[in-house]
């Protein structure tokens, strides 16, 4: 009754959803491209081994890397099938992973798209990334024979309340996926209380991730020319944080640069409007401009490249943090050997922050003005930075090994026959 509600409800919902998507492509195009594909019918050829992912948006692409790069050194006679639902999550598995991997949209969660995308790529593995549960399309995969795992899921006490609240629809669904890979214990604890079986701690696949050399020996040479001055980075910035952050900072040149990136790409020019109204003077990455001495600002408008920002800094300020949006990744800051700083919401990164903290390679602040006194303090003590820089390469090598864990699972979930 409550799946027939809900499907109901989407179909009620889908003039809007396609406004919207439609509205949404005027700055971001790939949002038009591909539209055939949200409702399951793709002109992808169909393999006869296949492995399907799915990794809703930028971060997931990314997260999953180490375990994808481990799926096709098992299976090199499969072709790995990765889906998402933005544009920025399109244009990161392109840049991340080229040509390795086949590509497409998600389909819309009705019945019929989910058994349409089904039968199309007959996946022998389904994988989605961090807790992206579709009931229909969970269901159409245990109909179907196609087993499902949740990876790398983190479930915060927040997620645990908004599920419960729609206890009909969700817990049968978390019923039926085949195992979950949680990052950490409460992780574990908490999806077993939603219905989840078969769940195993594995740890977090971000630790595993390996920043990209080419790109960090850039942001390093980058450094260098920059000489004496230090370098504060604003990472994975979120609307309104820009300005709350820049207006502490203040436009007048102390000889600090500030590097700010932007989370998402259809914010970069506004981000920089906005700088540019404050008083800054800057220069921006996606114009190879070069801050001069005198540049207060360098804008990180580019995809793909927060190795070569984290190489180029001394201390990173974490976005998503100052307001109550769950915070972003700050392992890629530990494990470019930086102190990081973040703001009090962290609870999409609770367990990570909590090691971090613990560690010593990481400060929670409880708001921006001291965080960024934090970030100061850091920026004129070199020994304690290189400290906390050692503390983060520290953490993430011994919490290495979450990519071989999954794996472990994935092949328990393979020795099932092929579906059809």
């Amino acid at each position: 009754m409550w799946r027939v509600l809900y499907t109901t409800l989407l179909y009620a919902a889908l003039p809007f959803v396609l406004a919207r998507l439609w509205w949404r492509g005027r700055r971001e195009p790939g949002y038009r491209a591909g539209l055939a594909e949200r409702f399951g019918a793709s002109e992808l050829e169909p393999k006869p081994k296949l492995l399907w992912l799915h990794a809703v948006s930028v971060g997931e692409a990314r997260a999953c890397a180490p375990l994808v790069r481990a799926l096709q050194r098992e299976h090199p006679d499969h072709d790995l099938l990765l889906t998402c639902l933005t544009a920025a999550g399109r244009e990161t598995i392109k840049q991340v992973y080229g040509e390795s991997v086949l590509s497409s949209w998600l389909p819309y969660d009705f019945p019929w798209s989910a058994q349409r995308f089904l039968e199309h790529f007959r996946p022998r593995l389904g994988v989605l990334v961090e807790t992206e549960i579709w009931p229909n399309l969970v269901r159409a995969c245990a109909l179907n024979g196609v087993p499902l795992l949740l990876a790398n899921a983190r479930m915060s006490r927040k997620s645990v309340r908004g599920y419960q609240r729609c206890k009909p629809l969700a817990r049968p669904a978390f019923e039926s996926l085949s195992a979950a890979c949680a990052q950490g214990a409460a992780d574990a604890r908490r999806l077993r209380h939603l219905g989840a079986a078969n769940v195993t701690v594995t740890g977090n696949l971000k630790f595993d991730i390996e920043p990209d050399p080419a790109k960090a020996e850039e942001g390093r040479v980058f450094r260098a020319a920059l000489r004496q001055r230090k370098v504060l980075l604003l990472a994975s910035t979120r609307e309104g944080e820009e300005e709350m952050l820049l207006q502490r900072l203040g436009a007048q040149d102390d000889g600090m640069l500030i590097v700010l990136v932007p989370r998402h790409p259809q914010r970069f020019d506004a981000v920089a409007a906005l700088a540019q109204r404050m008083g800054f003077t800057l220069a921006r990455r996606s114009l190879n401009d070069a801050p001069h001495q005198g540049c207060r600002l360098y804008i990180g408008d580019t995809m793909g490249e927060m190795a070569f920002y984290y190489a180029l800094a001394d201390v990173a300020v974490i976005g998503g943090s100052f307001a109550p949006l769950g915070g972003q990744n700050l392992i890629e800051g530990c494990a470019a050997g930086i102190p990081v700083v973040t703001g009090p919401h962290m609870y999409n990164f609770a367990d990570v922050t909590r090691l971090a903290v613990a560690a010593e390679a990481a400060i929670q602040a409880p708001d921006a003005a001291s965080a960024l006194r934090e970030a100061r303090a850091l920026l004129e003590d070199p020994g304690r930075c290189a400290r906390m820089g050692i503390a983060g390469t520290r953490l993430c090598g011994q919490h290495r090994g979450a990519a071989q864990r999954h794996l472990a699972v994935c092949r328990g979930l393979l020795r099932a026959p092929a579906p059809g």
